[in-house]
C-alpha cells in the first residue's frame, strides 16, 4: 500500500464524514437549533472545517509547509515572543499579558496540524492492518476505533481551544492585532525570517479572521451555543464509534 495514495483516500473519506456530520437538517433534528443558528451558519461552519482543518489533498502541501513553521513557534514560543518584546507598541498596549495572549493564539492556530496528525495516524492503522480504500464512513470509523480514546479526546480538545478563542471577542481582537503587527515586522526583516515562517502566521491569521467572521454572525449567546454544539457533535460521534 503506497502511503501517499492511502493518505489521499483517507483525507477524502474523512472529509465526507464531516460533510455528513454537519448537515443542517440532521443537526436540527438531532440536537435542536434556535432559529438564529440557520442553515447558512451551519453551511459556513462546515466549509470552515473543510477549508482550514480538513482541506483537500491538493492544498495540503502549502498548508503543511506553512503550519510546520508555525509549529516551530508553538514548540519554541520564546522565538516569537522575543520579536513581540522588541515591539515597543505591543509592550505598551498589552504589557505583561503579551506572551500569554500570543501563546494562546498560537495554540488555537494549531488545529490544522492536529487534524493532519490525526489523519496520518489513520493512515498508519490502515497500512498496518491492510485496510484498503476507498474509505467510506464505515471504514473511517473502523480506523478511528483502532486509535486510543485518549488520543482522539486530545484532538477534540485542541479543536475546542480554537473555538473557545473565536468565542472570546476581546481575546480574538488582541490576538489578531498582535499577529498582524508581527507579520509586518517580520516582512521588514526578511533576512532573519523565512517566507515559510511569515506564510505560517499569515495563514494562521486568515484562519482566525474567517472564524471570527463566522462567529460575528451570531449573538454572544448563540456563539456559546455553537461552541457547545460542535463539542457535543464531536463527542457523540466518538461515542458512536466506541
Amino acid at each position: 500500500m503506497e502511503r501517499e495514495q492511502v493518505l489521499k483516500e483517507i483525507i477524502t473519506g474523512y472529509r465526507n464524514t464531516i460533510q455528513q456530520r454537519y448537515q443542517y437538517q440532521n443537526i436540527k433534528d438531532t440536537y435542536g437549533l434556535p432559529d438564529s443558528i440557520d442553515a447558512e451558519t451551519v453551511n459556513q461552519l462546515r466549509e470552515y472545517f473543510l477549508n482550514y482543518m480538513y482541506p483537500e489533498f491538493e492544498k495540503r502541501q502549502e498548508l503543511n509547509e506553512a503550519f510546520s513553521s508555525l509549529e516551530e513557534f508553538t514548540k519554541h514560543p520564546k522565538k516569537l515572543v522575543s520579536i513581540a518584546l522588541d515591539a515597543t507598541k505591543l509592550i505598551f498596549k498589552y504589557g505583561r499579558h503579551l506572551p500569554k495572549i500570543l501563546n494562546t493564539g498560537l495554540k488555537a492556530m494549531q488545529s490544522f496540524k492536529a487534524a493532519d496528525n490525526f489523519e496520518n495516524n489513520l493512515v498508519d492503522e490502515a497500512i498496518k492492518n491492510k485496510i484498503e480504500g476507498p474509505y467510506d464512513p464505515e471504514k473511517i470509523h473502523a480506523l478511528i476505533k483502532l486509535l486510543s480514546r485518549e488520543e482522539i479526546e486530545k484532538f477534540i480538545s485542541i479543536s475546542e481551544s480554537l473555538f473557545d478563542v473565536l468565542h472570546d471577542k476581546i481575546l480574538i481582537k488582541k490576538i489578531k492585532g498582535i499577529i498582524e503587527y508581527l507579520i509586518k515586522m517580520m516582512r521588514k526583516k526578511e533576512n532573519t525570517y523565512t517566507p515559510q515562517q511569515i506564510k505560517g502566521l499569515e495563514i494562521g491569521l486568515e484562519m482566525l479572521t474567517e472564524g471570527d467572521a463566522l462567529f460575528n454572525r451570531l449573538t454572544l449567546e448563540d456563539q456559546q451555543n455553537l461552541v457547545d454544539l460542535i463539542i457535543e457533535i464531536e463527542k457523540d460521534a466518538l461515542e458512536l464509534i466506541f
